[in-house]
């Protein structure tokens, strides 16, 4: 009989493709990692792992074997979501992760909701970057997460998981109080072609957003000042120092440097919630979304719910 905890480390070294990030993923140490990797081997009679230049990779019985520990895994949590709806409470543990935004606009209302309703259960919020936090739910660290896209870069979703828009983001330009376009109802990028851009750091997802726009507008490239926090870069708008694309959702206090103006057309972004499918009916997981869609409802700041077919399952109507 085969070790499932065994064959869950097989499967995080198969994803992560390292014994490092095996380690990280299942929060152990490597010599862990490495221990149970070594009594699968004898459990098998075979190797799973050979040494490739400095790392290591899996062999074909490894590859085999992780692809089955995968489907096993995922039967398991069927398994155990089964039992959780055939119970019916709301109990256990919850982990969310969300983009900066949506954990500081969207989230805090959402965990105090589900605290409120649901005492015996205990949520964790993670704030990550969609491209980590899909890696994290496919792996199983975390339960939900609430990513982003645009309409003209969608988000791919891998196979297995599902996916349910919560909102769409408006997004102003932010220009110093003093700017010529400052006291404008709105304005256009064509208006704003000769300026300088505050932007974020090149390794998150905005940024290429940002850069993208830019071009599609006819706009050099002039991103001059990059900060990951919203705060940082109106400090730096403030100072006179460019202009920034700033969203709406968690935006928080104006400093007293900087004027918000509406851009024509509205620049949006999209807001999901994605889970694993085989977590559907868990009753922490359904609670957890219905609560989600709640705090996105019309009504609430200049969030907007996006137009067409829901997929949130009748969780909504619950």
């Amino acid at each position: 009989m085969l070790n499932l905890e065994r064959l869950r480390t097989l499967h995080a070294v198969s994803t992560t493709g390292s014994v490092r990030g095996a380690a990280e993923a299942l929060h152990v140490t490597t010599s862990a990692v490495s221990q149970q990797l070594s009594r699968l081997e004898r459990e098998v009679g075979q190797r799973l792992l050979e040494r490739q230049g400095r790392g290591i990779r899996l062999t074909d019985v490894g590859d085999l074997l992780a692809e089955h520990a995968a489907r096993l895994l995922q039967q398991v949590e069927l398994v155990e979501t089964d039992l959780a709806d055939h119970r019916g409470a709301v109990t256990g543990t919850l982990s969310v992760a969300a983009f900066a935004t949506a954990a500081r606009g969207l989230l805090p209302p959402v965990l105090h909701a589900l605290r409120q309703r649901y005492p015996a259960l205990s949520v964790r919020l993670l704030e990550l970057e969609p491209v980590e936090s899909i890696a994290q739910l496919r792996h199983a660290d975390i339960d939900i997460a609430v990513v982003q896209d645009w309409p003209e870069q969608p988000l791919a979703v891998p196979e297995g998981i599902s996916c349910a828009p919560v909102l769409e983001d408006v997004l102003d330009v932010a220009l110093p109080v003093h700017h010529p376009l400052a006291g404008r109802a709105a304005t256009s990028f064509e208006e704003l072609r000769d300026e300088d851009w505050v932007g974020w750091p090149s390794a998150e997802i905005c940024h290429g957003w940002l850069e993208n726009t830019l071009r599609r507008n006819g706009i050099e490239r002039r991103i001059v000042h990059t900060a990951s926090e919203h705060s940082t870069q109106l400090a730096l708008v403030a100072a006179g120092l460019g202009a920034a694309i700033i969203p709406r959702l968690g935006r928080g206090t104006t400093p007293a440097g900087v004027r918000f103006v509406p851009l024509l057309p509205e620049p949006r972004r999209r807001v999901f919630a994605l889970w694993r499918n085989s977590s559907t009916n868990r009753p922490a997981c359904r609670a957890a979304l219905r609560a989600l869609h709640d705090a996105a409802q019309p009504g609430v700041g200049d969030r907007q719910q996006p137009p067409g077919q829901s997929s949130w399952g009748g969780i909504e109507e619950e």
